[in-house]
């Protein structure tokens, strides 16, 4: 075969003629110290805080403290392969994780990796762990209700769609367990949730996984998991990632999303807000901040930060506050989409004047305090209706709701001073004998099982029966059993009572006289049947 020098030619003139030099330039440093998940690294002049950097091993750093020599940078992964004198380098990047519909149903670490087994995820985008809270001209007030489900807390401590509401109390007092309950109430209300599981066994967060599953309520929600065996890093970022996940869906919708189908691989998907706005309405549970803190302060101290009160770092509030204040009801030109949160605390003995009790408090608006003591004599859940509150109030309740339980907290701390006053044997006027014995049946009435939420409308048909003397001539241990076939009574005998409070969200004077028909055929029947004089 014969080479000709004049095709040669052309090949080259072609190959120089597209050749363009193309340098990559990497700013690269030098570890100098490690240990503890804690990298001190010289030669990064220009890195930014929080941002990304890469070691040689495949892990990732986060670059914290900025000094004049060197850069103190947090391992989020694994670091005892790490050597004195290994390469880091810059990623120009700033810390991101995954977000969109494909995290909906599954169970994902700090940096949105899958840790359920059920493969990876093909994310839409993702969304910087560390973005600004919405200012105070992109937000609306908070006028919409996010019912929990409770009796206990829609009645008396309403929250509203964009509303923080702490959920305080001492260990094993039911915290998670309005988290949960929260959570499965959303099926079927157009509400996007995250779970957020800081610092807890793997098998607590495996068993609420599963409930979640058996009420289906995992499939319009997504799990973040920095259990107590991840580095306090990861435990750190974990409701930042969390926040992060929800947000999506708080400035996006569905339609804008290029016309998604409704159904996807069989999961439900939520539907726009109720008021005419394009945003979505999501939920998120922080559980819990306190071991957040926990983990902040470990970090902190191992970058050689100066410690403050109780050993935490001077900039402890901050790192709740901007995580907090990202929570916001949109106003309808950003979309109208909402990120409501129940940032969780765990108190020692009640002292809910310690120092991050105190900070969150202070950042939240509300907070629903659970008593050991009321846990312990059967009130579930053990709200302390004294010291709870919500500072959004009747705002965030239906007309109908509002007009209900209106006295609700008033007559309970009456109630439970009289009983106090009973206690020390004194004979009592028939009146005060009447509010006592109504009392303890409104207690009773409030007390609801774990991952059985109701409905509104059953909820204010049964304070309002309540309120009006409906369980006066019940005993207290039937009050359980009258309420369940009471509720089954009216939605098969008079439906319509049910949907004037689901639609109109008041109850009409017609209404009221089928109400107190449907009352009083119902009171006789079931005297009857449970044998009641």
């Amino acid at each position: 075969m014969k080479i000709r020098a004049d095709e040669m030619t052309s090949v080259i003139k072609d190959q120089l003629k597209n050749y363009g030099a193309q340098v990559q330039v990497d700013e690269v440093g030098t570890i100098v110290q490690v240990g503890d998940g804690i990298a001190r690294i010289t030669g990064l002049k220009g890195a930014l805080a929080g941002e990304m950097l890469a070691f040689e091993n495949g892990s990732f750093g986060l670059a914290l403290n900025l000094e004049e020599e060197s850069i103190g940078a947090v391992v989020l992964g694994e670091y005892t392969s790490l050597k004195e004198g290994g390469l880091v380098r810059r990623t120009k990047r700033v810390l991101e994780v995954p977000v969109g519909q494909a995290l909906l149903g599954r169970v994902v670490d700090s940096l949105g990796r899958p840790i359920d087994g059920k493969g990876p995820i093909a994310n839409e985008a993702t969304r910087r762990v560390e973005s600004p809270a919405p200012g105070l001209a992109d937000r609306k007030s908070v006028h919409e209700p996010l019912q929990t489900g409770l009796k206990a807390i829609d009645a008396m401590i309403p929250v509203g769609r964009g509303q923080r509401e702490l959920i305080i109390g001492d260990r094993k007092t039911g915290k998670t367990a309005i988290c949960v309950d929260t959570i499965i109430n959303q099926k079927g209300k157009g509400v996007v949730c995250v779970y957020v599981a800081i610092g807890q066994k793997e098998s607590t967060v495996a068993a609420i996984v599963k409930q979640l599953e058996e009420t289906g309520a995992m499939a319009y929600t997504i799990v973040v998991s920095a259990s107590a065996s991840q580095p306090a890093p990861l435990q750190f970022l974990a409701p930042y990632a969390g926040a992060a996940m929800a947000e999506y869906f708080m400035y996006n919708t569905w339609e804008q999303d290029a016309g998604l189908p409704k159904q996807v691989n069989g999961k439900y998907l939520p539907k726009a807000t109720t008021d005419g706005g394009r945003g979505m309405a999501t939920f998120i549970a922080y559980d819990d901040l306190t071991k957040q803190a926990a983990s902040y302060r470990e970090m902190s101290l191992l970058l050689r930060r100066p410690p403050g009160r109780e050993a935490f770092p001077g900039d402890v509030f901050y790192l709740h506050s901007r995580l907090l204040e990202r929570s916001a009801k949109l106003s309808d030109k950003l979309g109208g989409g909402s990120l409501t949160a129940f940032p969780v605390i765990e108190t020692q003995e009640g002292e809910v004047s310690a120092y991050i009790p105190t900070n969150v408090i202070s950042i939240t608006d509300g907070q629903i305090y659970l008593q050991p003591d009321l846990f312990n004599a059967g009130q579930r859940p053990a709200v302390d209706v004294g010291i709870s509150v919500s500072r959004v109030g009747g705002d965030a309740q239906i007309k109908a709701m509002k007009k209900v339980a209106g006295t609700l907290r008033l007559d309970l701390a009456a109630f439970r001073e009289l009983e106090a006053f009973a206690q020390l044997g004194t004979e009592l006027d028939p009146a005060t004998q009447r509010q006592l014995d109504r009392g303890a049946r409104m207690v009773e009435l409030l007390k609801q099982g774990q991952a059985q939420p109701l409905n509104v409308e059953d909820q204010v048909l049964m304070i309002k029966g309540s309120g009006e003397g409906m369980l006066d001539s019940i005993p207290v241990a039937n009050v359980g059993a009258y309420e369940k076939e009471f509720l089954t009574f009216v939605s098969t005998e008079y439906p319509e009572i049910g949907k004037e409070i689901r639609e109109k969200k008041e109850i009409g004077d017609e209404t009221n006289k089928k109400f107190a028909e449907a009352i009083k055929r119902f009171v006789a029947n079931f005297k009857a049947k449970h044998k009641l004089g």
